[in-house]
């Protein structure tokens, strides 16, 4: 299994807002997810994320299509490129 992580600094707290429900409208739309979760950064310090995006997957083949998925590609990709002002990522296999 492989872990997807992605905080993103967004340029609005209403489009954080819009962020948390869209990431979260994958669940079921994009059948490669074996996890999902989704938070909102709720302290607003300095180096404070504002929305945390975390998805389990079977392996690296799987992040691959994932990366290609047409919902994510056309919808989440498409709102979270426009609106965040910058992110990070990590992917790792869990043991």
């Amino acid at each position: 299994m492989l872990r997807h992580i992605v905080c993103f600094k967004m340029d609005t707290a209403e489009n954080a807002e819009k962020a948390v429900c869209l990431l979260k409208s994958m669940q079921g739309r994009v059948p490669l997810l074996r996890a999902l979760e989704v938070g909102r950064d709720f302290l607003g310090s300095a180096r404070s994320y504002d929305v945390f995006l975390g998805v389990t997957l079977d392996d690296r083949a799987a992040l691959d299509a994932y990366q290609r998925d047409p919902y994510h590609c056309d919808t989440v990709k498409t709102f979270m490129h426009a609106h965040a002002v910058s992110s990070v990522s990590v992917d790792f296999m869990l043991d």
